[in-house]
């Protein structure tokens, strides 16, 4: 395992796109969604069409990323899906030659449309500046993501198990650097049982690969509500806050 650390990823947010659709399990009760209808009500630039799909071009043309010095790792996209069915390939181009030009920065995005990424990148070339993932939420829907994203020729790839809803029983991580996992937050949140978290922290010990576990959401690891909805990363006592040093730039 390369060089890891254990302090809070720090994350700032860029949003070429915003709005989406509900495709898979993990969708059910998506925070993105909230916030874009509750942004939305405020009257916030940016949240006219709630959260219907939007392309804005203008985050693109004048990109903040370019414009800011210090290194920062930018989560492109935190509310929508960079590989959206309605995002065209044309605006995709341009966000990648954004994270190419800034090259001072890391990018992370996230996707549970790994099919398309997987056809988008296969005549390009991914910036080494760019962590692709996908949502891997239970096995249905989550290890086929895996496969796409392990297709991909990349150097640095996560996957995002938040909310966990089931065992993901053996699950082969070769190319993933960074396992991301949490639980599910909300009145209508599903429980992650404690055992499938036991699982899969194992396997990234075993394989080699960063786990970083965010927090319990609205259930503490025994299944019990918490009654602030603070329920904390501890796993059997212990945190697991390890990810590459060079995913935030120093």
């Amino acid at each position: 395992m390369a060089e890891s650390t254990t302090r809070k990823l720090e994350v700032t947010s860029w949003n070429p796109f915003t709005g989406c659709t509900k495709i898979s399990p993990a969708c059910e009760h998506c925070y993105a969604e909230e916030l874009a209808l509750k942004l939305n009500r405020w009257g916030t630039a940016g949240y006219e069409n709630k959260f219907r799909f939007t392309t804005h071009q203008d985050r693109i043309d004048k990109a903040a990323p370019l414009k800011r010095k210090k290194p920062t790792l930018y989560f492109i996209n935190n509310m929508s899906d960079t590989f959206h069915e309605d995002a065209d390939d044309q605006s995709i181009n341009a966000i990648i030659d954004i994270v190419k030009e800034a090259h001072w920065h890391n990018f992370y995005t996230l996707t549970k449309r790994s099919d398309r990424m997987r056809e988008f990148f296969k005549n390009r070339i991914v910036p080494d500046n760019l962590w692709l993932g996908v949502t891997v939420e239970n096995k249905k829907y989550g290890l086929p993501r895996l496969t796409d994203l392990q297709r991909i020729k990349a150097l640095n790839k996560h996957i995002c198990c938040e909310p966990l809803l089931e065992d993901l029983g053996g699950i082969n991580l070769k190319g993933v650097r960074l396992v991301v996992g949490g639980g599910e937050s909300g009145k209508e949140a599903r429980k992650t049982d404690i055992g499938w978290v036991r699982s899969l922290q194992h396997q990234c010990e075993l394989q080699g690969v960063h786990f970083y576990w965010k927090s319990w959401g609205r259930f503490r690891q025994d299944g019990k509500i918490y009654k602030n909805g603070k329920s904390g990363c501890l796993i059997d006592g212990k945190e697991y806050l390890s990810f590459p040093s060079d995913i935030m730039p120093s």
